[in-house]
């Protein structure tokens, strides 16, 4: 016993010593990165480690067909949610999961855990998985060098996960619901109140405008916005508003007060942009 606590104190001993010499700074093999999107209402955050190629055959060789993959290298690759969010069908909650990938020549499977807590793949089952489905695998004509995961294609309820590397690419969907939000602080705020504040009949009308929803209802938002505060902006939407509701005069007459008020406060993009409007009213 007593030999053993005297070996056990010399290799702490050793320990302590090499660390008063500190350590090496080194570039890392592979990267970390943190990547953070905003989709509509929701914030995603993407953490990864990104490997390069360097002359290796990637897919079927240091990535082997059919085995779990980390999707990047050290800890597992991790994708988080601040809402709940639609996968494939599946409604994932809030939260943050590790994204598992099992390569394949003709698909990859796309896993999402709820352990993060792994080094790579090790210790992997899939009785944490919260969903599971599989994507075509994509062949690239370029080379990508250095592994990358993106946000693409993104729009105000959804962002393509695009996960690429070597002449590989495979990717999937992310939806969000914005519409039955918006749609509830429109009524609480608006509908519900009878407010008298014009930024919010301003955003209220715009929605609608951009929604294709009811135009008599964002017509009504925007006159009242525009009576108890004309702003450049607010007149223009107006007379989009107007021009689609098929009220040509009343459309050119809007966009010719927007344009001044745009000239005023020096701003030519909205000069530009109801000078194109009136020219599209015919």
């Amino acid at each position: 016993m007593k030999t053993k606590n005297v070996y056990v104190l010399s290799v702490l001993l050793l320990l302590i010593n090499f660390a008063s010499y500190g350590q090496i700074k080194m570039p890392q093999a592979s990267p970390s990165t943190k990547v953070t999107q905003q989709v509509g209402l929701t914030n995603m955050a993407l953490e990864y480690s990104r490997p390069s190629k360097r002359e290796r055959k990637i897919f079927g060789e240091l990535v082997p067909y059919g085995a779990v993959w980390r999707t990047g290298a050290n800890n597992a690759t991790t994708l988080a949610f601040d809402t709940e969010v639609i996968i494939q069908g599946n409604r994932i909650p809030s939260g943050k999961y590790a994204l598992y990938t099992i390569p394949g020549k003709g698909k990859w499977d796309i896993i999402l855990s709820t352990n993060t807590q792994l080094w790579g793949s090790i210790g992997y089952t899939d009785a944490d998985d919260i969903v599971r489905f599989s994507v075509p695998a994509k062949k690239l004509k370029n080379t990508v060098e250095t592994m990358e995961i993106n946000f693409s294609s993104i729009t105000d309820t959804g962002t393509t996960v695009g996960i690429q590397w070597d002449k590989t690419r495979a990717e999937f969907r992310v939806e969000t619901e914005v519409d039955p939000i918006v749609m509830q602080q429109i009524k609480e705020m608006i509908i519900d109140k009878n407010t008298d504040n014009p930024g919010l009949y301003f955003q209220a009308a715009n929605y609608y405008y951009n929604n294709n929803k009811d135009l008599r209802t964002a017509l009504e938002w925007i006159e009242k916005s525009v009576d108890a505060d004309p702003k450049y902006w607010t007149v223009h939407l107006k007379a989009k508003i107007e021009h689609s509701l098929g009220m040509k005069e009343e459309a050119k007459k809007t966009a010719l007060q927007s344009m001044e008020l745009a000239r005023e406060a020096n701003n030519p993009d909205y000069v530009g942009l109801n000078e194109r409007l009136i020219k599209s009213i015919k």
